[in-house]
């Protein structure tokens, strides 16, 4: 859905052109400082399930042409949200948003209870506010500078060519209960032009078993890069696995090119921040995703799973 400032909607998906310029302007707006907000990883990783589902879940907003803000409803009732920085604390462009992601009518959410990921500090998070929005879930961003060699993982790391996307989808599987990834969707997000910037890494054992996986993603040269998704294995959690991967795929992003791997992760899973914290990523303050309920009886609709 491409919509401009200032004019009514236009219904429908961003299509293959709105898609690649949604990517451009998210690989443009990551700076090192600014707040964490959705990465072009995000909608890399989105394509797993396609290019044309993909293209319906980016929302973009133009004003002169240029564009200013990026959604990707990343489930039927989750929508995260970018914006350009000289468009953060704009009142027009809050507004708009507002007003789009309140009323169903918009297209932009459905009906009931639905959320919206807002960068902090952005003044679009205020005037939800204001418009009956309430604070939902708690998310801690952390962060890793890389401007300094990353220490070794201490476990043999591949990574993910396309004779081993069985290997990289089933370690998903395993990590994630609720995973529908398959070696399919692996080749469907390999084959996107986001995946060039992109490695999906494996983690061995001294036996030879699939232990994590992670995906990483560079927005550019001296920009942060994103890990999106990382897990364990379920049966071999507790044993140090995550620590290693995630240093492996923090020198993934340095060898890239990338300043800084940032990650997100809800603020409950205390293991996966404690995981986090202990290969060298800083903690930053918690960001709370906001929510439109549903009357008169609200519902949870959790983030999809991997």
């Amino acid at each position: 859905m491409a919509v401009e400032v200032g004019m009514g909607p236009e219904v429908g998906g961003a299509g293959a052109g709105g898609l690649d310029e949604a990517v451009r302007a998210l690989r443009e707006w990551q700076h090192e400082g600014a707040p964490v907000q959705l990465h072009p990883g995000d909608v890399g990783w989105f394509l797993r399930l396609g290019d044309g589902a993909a293209a319906e879940a980016v929302r973009v907003w133009r004003r002169g042409g240029e564009t200013v803000a990026v959604g990707l409803l990343d489930g039927p009732a989750l929508l995260r949200l970018a914006l350009a920085l000289d468009a953060r604390r704009d009142e027009d462009v809050a507004r708009r948003l507002t007003a789009d992601l309140t009323d169903p009518g918009r297209g932009v959410l459905p009906e009931g209870t639905v959320y919206v990921e807002a960068p902090r500090g952005a003044l679009v998070r205020e005037t939800l506010a204001d418009a009956g929005w309430e604070d939902d879930e708690p998310w801690t961003p952390l962060h890793r500078d890389l401007a300094a060699p990353v220490p070794g993982p201490g476990v043999r790391i591949e990574v993910t060519g396309p004779d081993d996307a069985r290997v990289r989808s089933a370690v998903q599987r395993a990590a994630f209960a609720n995973s529908a990834f398959t070696e399919d969707a692996w080749h469907a997000m390999a084959a996107a032009p986001t995946y060039a910037d992109a490695r999906c890494l494996v983690a061995y054992d001294e036996r030879g078993d699939t232990v994590a996986a992670v995906t990483v993603w560079s927005a550019g040269p001296g920009r942060p890069g994103l890990l999106e998704p990382l897990g364990v294995h379920r049966d071999h959690r507790g044993r140090g696995h995550g620590r290693a991967v995630t240093l492996a795929a923090a020198a993934a992003l340095r060898e890239l090119g990338s300043s800084s791997a940032v990650v997100c992760t809800p603020s409950s899973n205390t293991a996966a921040v404690a995981t986090y914290a202990s290969a060298g990523f800083r903690r930053l303050p918690e960001l709370r995703d906001l929510r439109r309920d549903a009357a008169p009886h609200p519902a949870a609709a959790p983030r999809p799973a991997g």
